[in-house]
């Protein structure tokens, strides 16, 4: 592997730093409430089938004993 000084490597940086494109402020306020509402489905989701399972393991053991 070659080596490159330390001012051809700081030039290759800057170049690969002007080829990112940032998210405007719309991009990200949209990216993040599309975030929150999957997040809060999940959350749902995953209550609702630990309630599923509870319940199916309450009646289970309840007629065990």
């Amino acid at each position: 592997m070659a080596k490159t000084n330390p001012f051809q490597f700081a030039q290759q940086v800057r170049a690969e730093a002007a080829k990112v494109v940032w998210p405007n402020r719309r991009e990200v306020g949209l990216t993040t409430m599309m975030v929150l509402i999957m997040a809060s489905l999940f959350a749902v989701f995953f209550f609702l089938v630990d309630l599923g399972v509870r319940f199916g393991l309450e009646t289970i053991l309840s007629l065990a004993s």
